[in-house]
């Protein structure tokens, strides 16, 4: 039997899953006879804890890359690595800087800063050749050619076949042609259904033909990886026993009235479902700039389309001596405030290891320290933009050595995360704008990821004006 679970945001269809994967351990189903597959290690790490049962014992709750890995025994360097790309980058003369683009925690769909990568990716993802992939004409036709990517494309399969490497994709292709290591199974549970790519549903159809009951979970409106092959009309249409989980535990009642909006513009396939929010009535503003908002207070989640927008963002936040955190770290620069509590203690007449004395000598430049000096006047190996703005959040007393109370993210890198109070700039850019324009599956791939971003919010949401308005996404 196959069961389906929408759930609109924070209605909790993971945790519906994980109660479901319980109630099967209750009758009896050996823990080796459950398949937990989730869309990140990470998730599929929390969804372990949750389970009344050891984590050496849950051997198939993971990614379903790990999942391959693992039955065809193979090894990391049996795999494609970030230096193998830019090798073979260099060997080209193509910049390769290939990294996870969105998260860091291994989702299914890794890629590279090179356009024609994204479109080698994309087109094993979706299951068609490489001349296929780029008929379609979503990629900047400045970018890409064909020639180069037929050459690019060649030589990269050559290059694996040399070197006796597989990538991320080969990993599932692998799988599907010795699908006779694949277990059987008596249930077998999927978070994050809605994106799934062309070739992970056919390993979903191989464990379908060898599993009793499959339980599907996501929702088609936070469906937002279609630029990497994603397929979210397979989740939508897949037969299946449905049910809509109807109450969010996330976001109040002004925050879903603003998402709505972006939801209803969809005009393709997409499953109506109606869910309630919170009893809470939040608020709901737009505002032209960032001082208009008091962030010196309470916990702040800043939410924007494009990584050049964010960076934007930061330098107006750095610019306001606030202390804040993205994925790439901490705003300020850890070594050195380590190395200034090290200085501090010094002063202290506290004894301190002879690398520890080192990391401060990096700052001083001096092998004897002068310690009537304060660590301002002492560290001058150091950018003055950067000793200014410790200085002014040590002094406005930031604690920094915890977690910032302000997050930057782009709105694909938030997926899955929430906070009581979220900033979304509505900016788009110019490559954005010129690929809604090519197609409505674009346009309506786009409403997705403007969805997700509203729905972060749990209480309040504050837009942030475009400065120019025909750039900016309308809500």
């Amino acid at each position: 039997m196959i069961y389906k679970y929408y759930g609109p945001p924070g209605t909790g269809k993971t945790h519906k899953l994980i109660n479901r994967a319980k109630a099967y351990v209750r009758i009896g189903t050996p823990l080796h006879k459950i398949g937990y597959f989730a869309f990140t290690k990470k998730a599929a790490g929390e969804a372990k804890k949750r389970m009344p049962a050891e984590d050496k014992k849950l051997i198939y709750f993971q990614t379903l890359h790990s999942f391959a890995f693992n039955l065809l025994r193979l090894r990391e360097e049996n795999v494609m690595q970030p230096y193998h790309y830019e090798n073979f980058g260099k060997k080209l003369n193509v910049k390769v800087k290939y990294y996870d683009r969105y998260n860091k925690e291994e989702s299914h769909f890794l890629t590279c800063d090179n356009p024609y990568f994204q479109l080698i990716h994309k087109s094993i993802n979706r299951c068609v050749n490489i001349r296929k992939e780029f008929d379609r004409g979503e990629h900047n036709n400045k970018e890409v050619e064909w020639s180069m990517l037929k050459h690019i494309y060649e030589n990269y399969l050559e290059y694996k076949k040399k070197k006796k490497l597989i990538d991320f994709n080969d990993m599932i292709e692998m799988l599907l042609n010795e699908d006779d290591k694949i277990p059987e199974f008596d249930v077998v549970f999927i978070d994050e259904a809605q994106d799934l790519s062309p070739l992970q549903w056919k390993l979903y159809d191989k464990l379908k033909e060898k599993s009793k009951d499959m339980y599907l979970a996501g929702d088609d409106d936070q469906a937002i990886f279609a630029w990497a092959g994603a397929d979210v009309d397979r989740f939508i249409n897949e037969p299946a026993k449905e049910k809509i989980l109807q109450h969010s535990k996330r976001i109040s009642k002004a925050v879903q009235e603003q998402s709505q909006i972006c939801i209803e513009n969809i005009l393709g396939n997409r499953k109506i479902k109606k869910y309630f929010p919170r009893d809470y009535e939040g608020v709901c503003e737009e505002i032209s700039n960032l001082d208009q908002i008091d962030l010196t207070k309470s916990k702040w989640l800043i939410l924007t389309r494009t990584v050049s927008k964010l960076l934007k963002i930061e330098e107006i936040l750095k610019k306001k001596n606030l202390y804040f955190e993205s994925n790439r770290g901490k705003s300020v620069k850890t070594r050195l405030y380590k190395s200034i509590k090290k200085y501090q203690l010094l002063q202290q007449n506290v004894e301190l290891e002879e690398k520890d004395i080192k990391d401060v000598q990096e700052y001083t430049g001096d092998k004897k320290f002068d310690l009537k000096k304060d660590w301002y006047e002492a560290f001058q190996n150091v950018e003055q933009e950067d000793k200014d703005y410790l200085l002014n959040l040590m002094e406005a007393g930031e604690n920094l050595d915890e977690p910032a109370r302000i997050w930057t993210s782009t709105i694909h890198a938030i997926k899955g995360g929430e906070q009581d109070n979220v900033i979304i700039c509505l900016d788009l850019g110019d490559k954005i704008i010129k690929a809604i324009g090519k197609s409505q599956d674009k346009a309506d791939e786009e409403h997705r990821v403007w969805y997700v971003g509203t729905t972060r919010a749990k209480n309040n949401l504050y837009k942030l004006k475009s400065k120019i308005e025909r750039k900016g996404y309308r809500l």
